[in-house]
């Protein structure tokens, strides 16, 4: 039988404030010794009372703005309610009915058309302490150990519908939400930090049927690529389930990478199995319109408006502005080294920008992060500007850009220093033709003879006598006219 994938993603996102979310230990806890950063609130001693984090309110709502939902003036905290070893409260503080926000949309590119994904909801809730799983190095005893650093940083949850119809579109979809929240400064979105956590929510229908099949969720997948690699797998397992006169039942599994496979590892709970209720030690919140406004004012240009603008502006093509727009700070680089060009007409200088850093520079980079390397937007304006006025030739070039990424120094200067000026005095270019026309006579035999591609052997034997710097327009002219 055919059927029809259904996921809904629902995503963690850790906020970037100092504080946590209901109290003033640091959120900072990555490199912080266990259980250093704690007090009897995020401890969970009795009869403490928490705060709320303002600034994280405002993220969470300016996160909401940029994913188009609606802000409801009234909202407030519920305690969610299960016995998990890693919450130190036996409670969480998270959002049920009222949420701050609700009915949102992202679009995502599936084969190059543009897809809507509703978005439920964005609400704030508070992160779980860390559970550590070691041996006991006395007894060889399976332990687990607590870190309660974690406990209490801002997590903001943002819940897809049900709207993905494949493996790929989930990829999508989890790219462009990272990419919208690097863009306004709310979280870091690094999945493999756990700052950024992916749960999966699929199930397959019969194709043609508008009856949703038993939903089973899928946890601890930490990459892009484990999400999509454990839809994949869940997706083929439920098929064959049904296939073979099975029952999908409705039960969170994990995500074995090394293996490829999920496994069980409870019964889904629903709703009423947190027995949620209003939060008694924090106040509702009352958002004013007027307050909202400032937010939504305060959004920066978001990913699908300025890739538009790229296009528009500059004259790139949505490949290439769709890549350059995925990250911010990649983005800015390019603008400012387009602004950075002299006397060039600013599409020419546009296309030359994006070439070097969708190739060379994409390259170079890796797993790097741009701010961390040493090249500037403005080392790259510089080494445009002398190809433009002839004083490098292209493959010169790529032997300074290399330069410049590794030392930081200016292009003039590596030019200078080594000596890669390009040679266009006609003279100079001739007795270097000259010299390797006597050299070759079989290829000068071969072209004479209708072989055209001895000319490129020429041509490429002239660039090597003259170690890549002769302006290679002269040489194809000087080189044709001898081989007349």
């Amino acid at each position: 039988m055919e059927y029809e994938t259904i996921i809904g993603l629902e995503v963690h996102a850790q906020l970037l404030t100092e504080s946590k979310m209901f109290c003033r230990c640091s959120a900072d806890y990555a490199s912080a010794e266990p259980n250093t950063h704690v007090c009897p609130i995020c401890l969970g001693m009795p009869g403490v009372l928490p705060t709320i984090n303002e600034k994280a309110i405002k993220y969470t709502v300016t996160t909401a703005l940029a994913l188009n939902c609606e802000i409801p003036e009234f909202t407030k905290f519920d305690r969610k309610n299960y016995p998990y070893p890693d919450l130190m409260k036996g409670y969480q503080i998270s959002q049920y009915d009222t949420p701050l926000s609700r009915n949102g949309w992202l679009l995502i590119d599936v084969d190059g058309q543009e897809k809507r994904v509703g978005i439920t909801r964005v609400h704030l809730e508070e992160d779980t302490a860390k559970l550590i799983h070691r041996n006991d190095p006395l007894t060889g005893d399976s332990i687990s150990l607590v870190d309660v650093n974690r406990s209490g940083v801002p997590l903001m949850e943002i819940v897809s519908e049900p709207d993905l119809r494949s493996p790929e579109e989930a990829r999508q979809y989890l790219v462009k939400l990272r990419s919208i929240l690097r863009y306004i400064g709310v979280s870091t979105g690094n999945m493999e930090e756990g700052s950024f956590r992916c749960d999966a929510n699929v199930s397959i229908r019969p194709v043609g049927s508008s009856i949703f099949g038993a939903k089973v969720e899928i946890k601890n997948m930490n990459s892009f690529r484990a999400v999509q690699r454990a839809l994949e797998f869940e997706v083929e397992r439920q098929a064959e389930v049904l296939d073979r006169g099975g029952t999908i039942i409705q039960e969170t599994r994990g995500w074995v990478d090394e293996k490829g496979i999920t496994v069980s590892q409870r019964s889904k709970e629903f709703a009423h199995d947190y027995r949620y209720f209003p939060e008694p030690d924090l106040p509702p919140l009352t958002l004013s319109p007027a307050w909202i406004e400032e937010m939504r004012a305060s959004l920066p240009e978001l990913p699908d408006a300025r890739r538009h603008r790229f296009m528009a502006e500059y004259g790139l093509s949505p490949y290439d502005a769709a890549l350059l727009t995925e990250s911010k700070p990649f983005a800015d680089f390019f603008e400012e080294a387009v602004q950075l060009g002299s006397g060039v007409p600013q599409t020419l200088r546009a296309k030359a920008v994006a070439n070097w850093m969708l190739g060379d520079l994409k390259r170079m980079l890796g797993p790097t992060e741009l701010a961390g390397i040493k090249l500037t937007p403005g080392h790259l304006a510089d080494m445009l500007d002398l190809m433009d006025k002839g004083v490098v030739s292209g493959k010169i070039a790529k032997t300074v850009f290399e330069e410049m990424f590794n030392s930081g120094k200016r292009a003039s200067e590596i030019v200078a220093e080594r000596g890669l000026t390009q040679i266009s005095d006609e003279q100079a270019v001739a007795a270097a033709i000259d010299k390797v026309l006597a050299a070759n006579p079989q290829a000068v035999a071969d072209f004479h003879a209708g072989k055209h591609q001895a000319l490129t052997f020429l041509v490429g034997q002239v660039m090597r006598e003259t170690r890549g710097r002769a302006n290679p327009g002269l040489v194809n002219k000087i080189l044709s006219e001898k081989l007349r």
